[in-house]
């Protein structure tokens, strides 16, 4: 029950009232008001950033009354949502903040029990506590949050536009806006009868000056600094005198006096471009002696000799600098011919081609003042690769200025191939990148270095895409295009990598071809890291290798042949590795010939650990076996047509089927032995082929029926004469029976697998005790416990417990164990 509202009479109530008060006169204004202020600040930025003077007169009054048209809208509208706050506004917000509403329970008088003693104990005693609570109240925050009023955020855009304004623009040229109104505008006394500001171009990061302000004699500016003078008053009351520009670079509109506002004797716009005198003749003028500060051209060096990279990466070093900043870098290399070893492919004029152009790396932070940075590119497949170039390099500023280095001449590094076959491929395709009159002779050697490929091309996919390659650059040699050479060239690169790194399905044989390569590398002073990492290359050779030398064991344990082959060269993991530190060492220090005699040795000792297949094993026997003897008679099926097409023999008669002509061999015994091998595969495909059922089966029977229709191809091509297709479709038959092996291999290895896993844990983990126990002295089952119960010590127990984990350490370093004991010795290891 409430009476007539009346102010509590508490004195401690006053100013947390009038404080609310004024809190509630902020919140209703710039809920009322915020469009009309965001108006103005953006009006008042846009005038200190000159923004009326950029147009046309008309355009600025234009402007002018829509501006104040929305002001006045505005305003109108802030009226109307603006309401008065008062005092009971103030007491219901400080009351709305406190718990229990103490001021309205001030301002409330007892109705009924008035005449009770009691009821009226009871109201005072509320009063007290209220009045208490009252005296505690704290005046209320407004709350000017305006975020559902303004969604869009338009009153910050406008205040960061004047705060930037006060930052870097000038309420000086707000003056200018008096001419906008209609008749003269004169200067009004005491005001500036001119103004100039000096804006030094942006990459500087200079700011910009209001010459006004400045009374010094003597002035310093950036080349390139736009100069802008407005005269205000009568025409002919100050005149503008310059030798530090050329002529006047601004628009017309603005740079004729014709175009000023009315009351504006006209605006100058100029550009500094040396030094001279800037002064304003007149009333109130000024002279500064200007002195231009020119942009120095970029420098830039090159650092440091140029390395290569293991993978055929050049790297090169070069530091830049420039007084405002290096923007951007290049490199050209161009040819130097003068300094190529004209011999053998080289002895023609090269085929006109461009200059390399390569994007120098510049840093993503920090200042671009001095840049000290390494260029790291690949340019092996180009044909200056391991030719002598000149590098020159460029830098640039934000100028468009460029600074260049001196010529750099070099060789230019390439990628480096080991393998004698590859080697020549890629000098075959240097010397049709050269020039095409190259390609008959490129054919002719690549004839003579295929002729008898036994024992020296390894990889049979490279040699038969080798083949197709020489056809095709045989029958295009005469008339052999821009484009024909360049896909040429890029299909012998991919030959060429196949050969050096290529996908070798054998370990032993990717051991060798590692090893072959580092012992070549050696021989011919490889730079450290190639050296690096080809030997990385036969460090994970030699361990798969070893793994698959395990396994091997693991798979035949009773193999009598394999541990006569194994007998006499014992030797652990780690002393292999100290063999392998040793190479490096060496390689380091430079002593090549101690390193390439070790690497001999170690040739020697790998060829010593080789695992001799018996009769009964898997590579001989089963379907497998046999598909693999049909895969080799087809590769011999195709060296005799290849070798019967080098030697020019045509097609034969029918009568003439099984006849031979000198070393070559009739079409019609050719597609005879097609004939028998189609049926070999047709026999092994109705037979027992290794993951019935599987994905890798079915796909390998997939792999086989594509080689079989091939080989149904080759032989009607043979038929027919046609040796030059014959061998594209022979190439494709063994392409698919390799993959086809391929696939049953990992079926196989798939299914041994599963069985292994079947078994359990019975096989032998190479324990030292006949009875099962471990190093340890473990039963079988005990693996979860650390030692026996039993007394294995019958010496003394520091020296047994150090001959035991020089043994754990040992077994650990045999790479020939199987990876499961290895891992056993390793949890040992790691316990103790």
């Amino acid at each position: 029950m409430t009476g007539p509202g009346t102010t509590p009479p508490l004195k401690s109530l006053l100013w947390p009232m009038r404080l609310t008060l004024v809190g509630l006169w902020a919140e209703r204004m710039a809920r009322a008001f915020w469009p009309l202020w965001s108006l103005a600040l953006a009006v008042m930025a846009a005038l200190a950033f000159g923004l009326q003077d950029l147009g046309p007169l008309l355009h600025a009054r234009i402007a002018g009354g829509a501006v104040a048209l929305a002001a006045l809208l505005l305003l109108a509208l802030g009226m109307r949502r603006f309401r008065r706050p008062t005092v009971s506004d103030a007491l219901d917000r400080l009351d709305a903040a406190m718990p229990g509403r103490p001021i309205a329970a001030l301002r409330d008088t007892q109705v009924i029990g008035t005449t009770d003693p009691a009821s009226l104990a009871v109201w005072r005693a509320h009063q007290d506590r209220m009045a208490a609570r009252a005296a505690g109240a704290r005046p209320v925050r407004p709350d000017l949050r305006l975020s559902s009023r303004d969604p869009f955020s338009l009153r910050y855009v406008a205040l960061t536009a004047f705060v930037m304004a006060l930052l870097f623009g000038s309420f000086w040229r707000a003056a200018s806006v008096t001419g906008l109104a209609p008749g003269p505008a004169i200067a009004m006394p005491g005001g500036p009868s001119w103004e100039a500001w000096a804006q030094p171009p942006g990459y500087t990061g200079k700011p910009s000056l209001y010459l006004n302000d400045i009374t010094a004699t003597a002035l310093e500016l950036p080349t390139g600094t736009r100069l802008q003078i407005r005269l205000y008053g009568p025409e002919g009351t100050l005149a503008v005198e310059q030798t530090i520009a050329d002529q006047p670079s601004a628009p017309p509109e603005t740079t004729e006096a014709a175009a000023a506002p009315d009351g504006m004797a006209g605006v100058r716009d100029y550009t500094v471009t040396r030094s001279g005198r800037l002064s304003i003749e007149g009333p109130g003028g000024r002279e500064w002696a200007v002195t231009a500060i020119p942009d120095a051209l970029p420098a830039i060096a090159v650092s440091g000799a140029i390395g290569r990279e293991g993978d055929g990466r050049f790297k090169q070093g070069f530091t830049a600098s420039d007084d405002y900043g290096v923007v951007a870098g290049r490199v050209t290399i161009t040819l130097d011919l003068a300094k190529v070893d004209r011999r053998h492919g080289l002895i023609p004029e090269p085929e006109p081609v461009e200059s390399v152009v390569l994007d120098l790396p510049m840093p993503l932070t920090g200042g671009r003042g001095e840049v000290t940075e390494t260029l790291v590119d690949d340019l092996s497949k180009h044909v200056f690769a391991n030719l002598p170039v000149t590098m020159v390099f460029a830098a640039l500023d934000a100028a468009g200025q460029e600074g260049q280095s001196e010529p750099y001449a070099v060789t230019l590094p390439g990628k480096r191939f080991f393998d004698p076959l590859a080697a020549a491929l890629i000098e075959m395709r240097r010397d049709i990148l050269w020039n095409r009159i190259n390609a008959p002779r490129a054919v002719e050697l690549l004839k003579a270095v295929t002729f008898r490929p036994e024992g020296f091309i390894r990889h049979d996919r490279a040699f038969l895409h080798l083949r197709v390659l020489m056809r095709e650059l045989e029958a295009k040699e005469a008339s052999l295009s821009t484009e024909d050479r360049d896909a040429l060239a890029e299909k012998l690169w991919t030959i060429a990598l196949m050969v050096e790194e290529g996908n070798l399905q054998d370990a032993l044989e990717r051991l060798q071809r590692a090893q072959d390569r580092l012992d070549e590398a050696i021989r011919n002073g490889a730079s450290p890291e190639e050296i690096d990492q080809l030997m990385k290359e036969m460090q994970q050779a030699l361990n798969e290798y070893m793994r698959e030398l395990a396994e091997e064991a693991q798979r035949n344990p009773g193999d009598q042949q394999q541990q006569g082959q194994m007998q006499g060269q014992m030797m652990s993991g780690d002393q292999l590795q100290q063999m392998l530190d040793e190479l490096q060492k060496l390689m380091e220090e430079g002593r090549t010939a101690e390193a390439a005699e070790l690497m001999e040795q170690l040739r020697q000792l790998m060829q010593n650990m080789q695992v001799v297949q018996g009769e009964g094993g898997q590579g001989k026997g089963g379907p497998m076996g046999e598909l693999g003897d049909t895969l080799r008679d087809q590769q011999e099926l195709s060296d005799d047509a290849y070798r019967d097409m080098q030697q020019g023999q045509g097609g034969q008669e029918p009568g003439q089927e099984g006849q031979q002509d000198g070393e070559g061999e009739g079409q019609g015994s050719l597609a005879e032995r097609q004939q028998e091998l189609r049926d070999r595969l047709d026999q092994l495909q109705d037979g027992q082929l290794p993951g019935d059922g599987g994905a890798q089966g079915e796909e390998g029977r997939r792999k086989l029926d594509q080689a079989g229709r091939a080989m149904d191809e080759a032989e009607e091509a043979l038929r027919q004469g046609d040796l030059d297709g014959a061998l594209d479709r022979q190439a494709e038959a063994m392409e698919a029976m390799r993959d086809g092996l391929r696939n049953f291999g990992e079926a196989l290895a798939d299914e041994q697998r599963q069985n292994r896993e079947g078994q359990g844990n019975e096989r032998d983990l190479g324990s030292a005790d006949p009875s099962g126990r471990d190093p340890l002295g473990r039963e079988p089952g005990d693996t979860a416990r650390i030692g026996s119960d039993r007394n294995m010590v019958q010496t003394d127990p520091n020296r047994r417990a150090q001959e035991l984990l020089d043994e754990l350490r040992r077994r650990s370093g045999e790479l020939t164990r199987p990876s499961e004991e290895l891992d056993y010795f390793k949890r040992l290891l790691q316990l103790f």
